[in-house]
């Protein structure tokens, strides 16, 4: 047993995607359609993306959510482990890096389940809450602007049933979260949240150091 997480070596995280990863071909054709994308680093990585589907799974998630969908990859990953009645309401803003992605949601049979809407999230999880829909969700993914963290969870927490599960991306922020040093508005929107959700008693909850920090939020 270790008492701190193992540091990742390129060689030891090809070692983890070469005995853990499996993608469809139309996850692994959209990855590189976006690794030379100007933003690509925006994209989630692919065990990231298989972790999320394993959670999807042992919830037994049916309806989910998605706040910054960028080229389309998590959205994909989710949708593939949803059962053929599944649905991700997917909200973004960019119909430009969105349309990167249509054409590989449709490649893996997935598209009928995936709901995009171009708008600002905070209008259209509004939309869902006006349409009565609050507790009806099982899972939301969160990897959009920093500064509305806040906004988004909260309202992503009214639509979970309980049990239900919200996924929050980039909480380590590349380590600037724990640098003294690092005041620019994401990091201190990314700090104030990470307080504030660890000291939430409406969730259990754990941060983990996946990719660049996901925390899970559990809703009791």
């Amino acid at each position: 047993m270790s008492r701190s997480t193992l540091p990742m070596t390129d060689v030891l995280y090809q070692y983890v995607l070469d005995h853990s990863l499996r993608e469809h071909p139309a996850q692994a054709a959209l990855r590189e359609a976006t690794r030379t994308h100007p933003r690509g680093g925006m994209q989630i990585s692919p065990e990231q993306g298989q972790f999320m589907a394993l959670l999807i799974r042992l919830i037994g998630a049916r309806r989910t959510i998605e706040i910054g969908v960028f080229t389309g990859y998590s959205a994909l990953s989710v949708a593939l482990a949803l059962p053929d009645d599944g649905s991700v309401l997917a909200c973004d803003i960019s119909d430009e890096y969105t349309r990167v992605g249509q054409p590989y949601w449709a490649q893996a049979g997935v598209a009928p389940k995936i709901d995009l809407r171009l708008a600002p999230a905070v209008q259209t999880l509004d939309e869902r809450l006006a349409a009565g829909e609050a507790g009806r969700y099982d899972f939301a993914f969160i990897d959009a602007d920093k500064v509305n963290y806040d906004a988004y969870y909260e309202k992503c927490l009214r639509l979970l049933r309980t049990g239900g599960l919200i996924a929050v991306d980039n909480t380590l922020w590349g380590g600037d979260v724990a640098r003294a040093d690092a005041r620019d508005a994401d990091t201190v929107a990314l700090r104030a949240f990470n307080d504030r959700l660890h000291a939430d008693e409406r969730v259990d909850m754990s941060l983990l150091p996946i990719g660049d920090g996901v925390t899970l939020a559990r809703k009791r």
